[in-house]
């Protein structure tokens, strides 16, 4: 629901689909393009295994991820990612392997990976922090180890 209110917010139409519905769980109806569907994942933070997934065959335009606050992450986050680009990013294991279809992140690394799609609820298909990301390089932040820039963020 707070995907779905969010989106509203930002002047893009929303709302949560039943639950169980295959493949995602909120459809949004921007005045530009089709109507797009969003995946939610919620997770509450934690530094070590703990992961945030999906499975190849499920069908999404949008993969949005909520980190709950926990110890060491003070604020809630939710991070709005182009399908491709969640693609590309996420961890998979052998073809060969029973859980081949299933694509995950750790929890610690979404705010490194994703920080350029956090609060991105006009469903903008390029990057929201693109000058955040590359400030943080500037100032020598490493963005791939183990959650190094949650701590920055």
């Amino acid at each position: 629901m707070i995907v779905a209110a969010e989106l509203t917010l930002a002047g893009i139409p929303a709302l949560k689909v039943p639950d169980n519905w295959p493949g995602y769980d909120v459809i949004a109806q921007p005045f530009d393009r089709p109507a797009q569907r969003v995946s939610v994942k919620s997770r509450t933070f934690k530094r070590g295994a703990a992961y945030v997934g999906y499975n190849d065959y499920d069908q999404f335009d949008w993969l949005a991820i909520v980190l709950l606050p926990s110890e060491g992450f003070k604020a809630r986050a939710i991070y709005l990612v182009p399908r491709p680009v969640a693609e590309g990013l996420a961890r998979r294991d052998k073809a060969t392997s029973k859980t081949a279809a299933e694509r995950y992140f750790r929890v610690d690394q979404v705010p490194a990976l994703f920080a350029e799609w956090d609060a991105n609820f006009e469903l903008s298909a390029t990057p929201v922090f693109a000058p955040l990301r590359n400030d943080l390089k500037l100032r020598g932040v490493d963005l791939t180890n183990d959650g190094a820039a949650a701590q920055v963020l």
